[in-house]
């Protein structure tokens, strides 16, 4: 500083020198900058080789990039075995897969940024972290069950009580983990506590609330969580076989290794796949069907009559008559998304990871990275296979409302059958004689 000072003294002409800024420090002792050198620490160091020493000495001869190739090839059959046993195993397991995705998921972000701002000697932020993951399972599944299961709810006594206050209840848990949080607040970490609270929900936000649009999907019937999620993975592969083989013209800055010939390939690929993978599965009831609860049976079926939707129509195309399922056409739009908007999610996940300096959110699966890793695009695609389906799919469900209506007190009953009778007359739907 001295030195600076006499060469200004020294050159009349030399622009002023600046005093050197001081950081501003807050009135709980943290400085502004606290938070954010934190999160410029060294960054976090994951895993050198995560690979089975089994792949490890069959593939020793190979260069790195094939042996990346074989890795990923190996462990992504595995994981698609996987996929068709859960499958095979039914709705109600797919429900429970999904839930432990969600909270590998929930816990792989947290714990990054539990590394990232070394949040060790916050007080109770893991805890209160998992117990509002609770708090909104509990909302979310809460209202899953009363509105597909709404029979069975009103049968059971205790059920029924939770069901009618089940909103109460869910505000309650979340305010006293408010409470608690605001109890928790310490001197010298106020600002790093909000940052992490504001982790959590965000966290909550993006990974149990897509997670419930899942199973909403499932719900309307397994091939509306099918496709989309085989979609997903069929761009995910095809992107990157176009990419490994062919790829020359970088995509994206975010992620350097996705190609403008992966990106183009994969979307051919996948709405071709779409449309087989479709044809296949609207043959059967079994994957058509809504899952419903039988009360005679006390079990929940996923048999029906396919609606038009997933009955072979012919379509006149110049020259030649195709017998196709209207699901098809739909298929088309669900492939494109997947293909052209899901890998935003990817995209949107690499930036994260760059922002903290980590290569995969955990090494879960070896040549894969973390669950979420491969999770990214597909809760993005969950809420659009979920909007799509209000939009232009559903309409409303008589069942559902019947169920409703034996709920109701008798005199209630009367009213509203008062109120259709008289509808349906002046709609001349109903004549007189029909009404005597």
């Amino acid at each position: 500083m001295n030195e600076l000072r006499l060469r200004a003294v020294r050159d009349p002409d030399a622009p002023p020198v600046e005093k050197e800024s001081e950081p501003e420090v807050k009135a709980d002792g943290e400085t502004a900058s606290d938070s954010e050198n934190r999160a410029e620490a060294a960054p976090l160091v994951t895993s050198a080789d995560d690979t089975p020493e089994v792949l490890n000495r069959a593939l020793s001869n190979l260069s790195s990039r094939w042996k990346n190739w074989w890795v990923r090839g190996i462990l992504t059959l595995a994981m698609i075995a996987f996929f068709f046993i859960i499958i095979y195993l039914g709705p109600m397991v797919l429900m429970m897969i999904v839930m432990c995705v969600q909270i590998k998921c929930f816990q792989e972000i947290i714990t990054i940024g539990y590394n990232v701002y070394h949040s060790y000697e916050l007080p109770w932020f893991r805890t209160l972290s998992w117990y509002f993951l609770l708090c909104v399972n509990y909302f979310f599944y809460g209202e899953t069950v009363t509105d597909y299961f709404f029979t069975l709810v009103q049968r059971e006594e205790p059920l029924r009580i939770l069901s009618k206050y089940h909103r109460f209840i869910s505000f309650t848990l979340y305010l006293i983990g408010f409470c608690m949080f605001v109890l928790s607040l310490v001197k010298k970490h106020y600002r790093l506590q909000f940052y992490m609270f504001g982790w959590t929900h965000v966290t909550l936000l993006i990974v149990v609330t897509q997670s419930h649009l899942v199973i909403h999907n499932l719900f309307e019937g397994m091939i509306w969580f099918i496709v989309p999620i085989s979609c997903v993975i069929c761009n995910d592969i095809m992107a990157y076989m176009f990419g490994f083989f062919f790829g020359r013209t970088p995509l994206i800055k975010l992620s350097p290794k996705k190609t403008w010939e992966g990106f183009i390939g994969g979307f051919f690929a996948t709405v071709l796949f779409g449309l087989l993978l479709s044809y296949v599965m609207s043959g059967y009831r079994c994957f058509v069907c809504p899952v419903e609860y039988n009360n005679d049976t006390n079990s929940f079926t996923v048999d029906c009559e396919p609606s038009d939707l997933f009955r072979l129509h012919e379509y006149n195309i110049p020259e030649k008559i195709v017998r196709m399922y209207p699901f098809q056409i739909h298929s088309i739009a669900l492939s494109t998304f997947a293909s052209l908007i899901g890998p935003f999610g990817g995209f949107f996940a690499s930036g994260f990871k760059r922002a903290f300096k980590i290569k995969d959110f955990a090494n879960t699966i070896p040549g894969h990275g973390g669950i979420m890793d491969r999770f990214d695009c597909q809760y993005l695609m969950a809420t659009f296979v979920n909007v799509y389906i209000a939009s232009f799919i559903r309409g409303p469900n008589p069942s559902k409302l019947i169920q409703q209506f034996m709920t109701l007190r008798p005199e209630q009953q009367l009213h509203i059958f008062s109120t259709l009778k008289s509808h349906l007359i002046d709609k001349g739907m109903l004549t007189d004689a029909t009404e005597d």
